[in-house]
């Protein structure tokens, strides 16, 4: 009987104790409290950081240790490995023992596998759903999974603060040269514009290639349109805008690669920063409401990102008759 009335008030109880968080929050934040606040003031910073070699190390010596490569691993790349090791991991696990009746992580795979599949085939046929579903899917989880795991409070746990000999250094320095701020280990890949680039050419590459390997060379008459301009004098006005429009085209397919690429930095940087800013003005409870937002934004430019990407190879391949 006892049981049963406190998990009754057991709903009762923990929104009590959440408002009580949520006025604490705000009490000790810099809205309210004039003392020093709770957490450090938020960092954003728009490059990533390089984590190997560190950005300190390639500070002071100039970028001359990153040897023949040029390259160095920085922070969104590591969290963009992480989470295809993730899924990979994931898919070889569902698989390893397959069972005619499947287990909950198997049943849960196949369930993501067969929605997919449902919607590339509802747009272009079983035949070319099957051979699209490879790209699509993986944009679609990469996206998502980056999203998600973002989310996870290890991504802006882990880090390291500038040693003091590169804050002497700096402050010391040039006039030119800033105080070296907090380096994290993790960035969710998305707020990288690097990534959101990347998998833009990834997508257009996609299209290009089923829209000529479909088509062939006449993939290219949506571009080319100039026959009008050879019918003679009567048709010359008509030949011209047909022309033109296939001038916009090709603009359009280039533009495409601005537009997938900075619609998704834009949403998750700016999600990023939100989720920042409501948890240093009131710490704890405040910023939950938002990682639920973030969430749902996380499904959603993943499915945009992989449907734009569909429709686009679908109207590829589709014939463009004059």
């Amino acid at each position: 009987m006892g049981q049963s009335v406190l998990v009754k008030r057991l709903p009762i109880i923990v929104g009590i104790g959440l408002i009580a968080l949520l006025v604490f929050g705000a009490a000790i934040g810099p809205i309210v409290s004039k003392d020093e606040p709770y957490l450090e003031k938020p960092g954003v910073h728009l490059p990533a950081q390089a984590i190997f070699p560190s950005d300190e190390r390639l500070e002071s010596s100039k970028g001359n240790i990153l040897g023949w490569t040029g390259i160095a691993i920085t922070n969104s790349m590591l969290s963009s490995w992480i989470t295809s090791v993730v899924l990979l991991g994931l898919f070889v696990a569902a698989a390893a023992k397959k069972k005619l009746v499947p287990g909950r992580l198997q049943g849960s795979v196949e369930a993501i596998v067969e929605g997919l599949l449902g919607f590339t085939e509802s747009m272009v046929g079983p035949e070319m759903g099957r051979k699209f579903l490879p790209i699509i899917a993986t944009i679609f989880l990469f996206v998502l999974f980056n999203a998600w795991m973002g989310l996870l409070p290890i991504y802006p746990s882990l880090g390291w603060n500038p040693t003091e000999s590169t804050i002497n250094e700096s402050v010391h320095g040039d006039s030119g040269h800033h105080t070296p701020s907090r380096v994290d280990l993790l960035r969710p890949a998305g707020t990288d514009v690097n990534m959101p680039l990347a998998l833009a050419l990834v997508s257009f590459v996609f299209v290009e290639f089923w829209g000529i390997r479909r088509l062939g060379l006449g993939y290219f008459g949506k571009f080319v349109r100039v026959k009008g301009l050879f019918r003679g004098p009567k048709y010359w006005f008509a030949g011209a805008i047909d022309a033109f429009v296939g001038i916009l085209e090709g603009l359009s397919e280039v533009i495409r690669l601005v537009s997938f690429t900075f619609r998704l930095f834009g949403n998750m940087l700016a999600g990023k920063i939100l989720i920042l800013i409501s948890a240093f003005l009131v710490p704890f409870v405040f910023s939950v409401p938002f990682y639920g937002l973030e969430i749902l934004v996380g499904f959603i430019q993943a499915m945009i990102f992989a449907g734009l990407t569909l429709t686009f190879a679908t109207l590829a391949i589709a014939h463009h008759d004059e």
